[in-house]
């Protein structure tokens, strides 16, 4: 049983760890295009709205981020109805375009900054935050069909539900302890 158990989590570990590497992948791309393009806009066509430019390069890294993670980061917990899974995301990644947006605004309107460097570093570092909040949000409210489809995961659930199960298996036992034997027929 607790080889079993042992067995179980090691591979949810490495599971998760797969998924946060290529989590970490499309999140390296999507903070490219976010970042190049914020700093083209920052510096060009959108030189005096440092946070409109932010929200406008968050805007494109979100909808090529929600192609990357569907097709290949969350792949296995696609949900059947990707308008609902698309929604989900959006709002999700609204929130994270919020946080960084905010510290980009935060540091401009609050705190009086004008360099457009320290802006841009105001931005990263509101990514930073919001990339934990959203790779949780995705995996849990996002991505979160069950992965009973592979076999090595198929029962995870029971995991948390453990010890449920435990009690069950007690009451029954006791129940069958109680009950009389049969009398041996002569």
């Amino acid at each position: 049983m607790i080889t079993a158990l042992a067995d179980r989590i090691r591979g949810l570990a490495s599971l998760f760890w797969r998924e946060v590497a290529k989590f970490g992948a499309v999140g390296g791309v999507a903070f490219v295009i976010d970042n190049g393009l914020t700093y083209y806009l920052m510096h060009g066509p959108m030189t005096d709205s440092e946070a409109k430019a932010r929200f406008v390069g968050a805007s494109v890294a979100t909808v090529f981020s929600w192609i990357a993670n569907r097709l290949w980061t969350f792949r296995h917990r696609r949900q059947a109805n990707i308008l609902r899974e698309f929604l989900m995301f959006v709002l999700i990644n609204g929130i994270g375009i919020g946080i960084s947006t905010g510290f980009t605004a935060l540091a401009k309107y609050g705190l009086g900054v004008t360099d457009k460097n320290l802006l841009f570093s105001a931005g990263v570092l509101g990514i930073l935050v919001a990339t934990v909040v959203r790779f949780f949000a995705y995996r849990f409210l996002v991505f979160n069909q069950e992965l009973d489809q592979e076999p090595e995961f198929s029962h995870d659930h029971e995991l948390i539900e453990l010890h449920h199960h435990k009690e069950h298996e007690v009451a029954v036992e006791r129940s069958v302890e109680r009950e009389p034997s049969p009398e041996p027929k002569q």
